[in-house]
């Protein structure tokens, strides 16, 4: 009874390292978790950038890979680019901010 019931601890363990490992991340992939509270920082930081009347939400998009928010698309001037990168960094869980926007008409 003993061995059997190592066995299934054993096993149950096994699983147990197979299901964490599989979930997770490696430099090109997030875990599972990461994922959504990047998914979370995302919503937060264009909903930030929505509510700021100086910015158009509609030319921003903003993608987050592990705590990086990327900002990207066009707007009005350098002042824009400026305030964008601002809000995104005063959003909570936002690590670092790479500014990919371009003013319109200057490329």
């Amino acid at each position: 009874m003993k061995s059997k019931l190592n066995r299934i601890t054993a096993l149950f363990f096994a699983l147990l390292l197979a299901t964490l490992v599989g979930c997770a991340s490696t430099p090109k992939q997030e875990g599972t978790g990461e994922y959504i509270d990047d998914s979370v920082i995302t919503t937060k930081v264009k909903t930030a950038i929505f509510e700021e009347p100086t910015l158009k939400s509609s030319e921003i998009s903003v993608k987050t890979f592990k705590g990086t928010v990327q900002l990207s698309g066009f707007v009005g001037n350098e002042a824009s680019i400026d305030k964008a990168s601002a809000v995104a960094r005063g959003v909570k869980g936002v690590k670092s901010v790479e500014n990919s926007l371009v003013i319109k008409g200057k490329q």
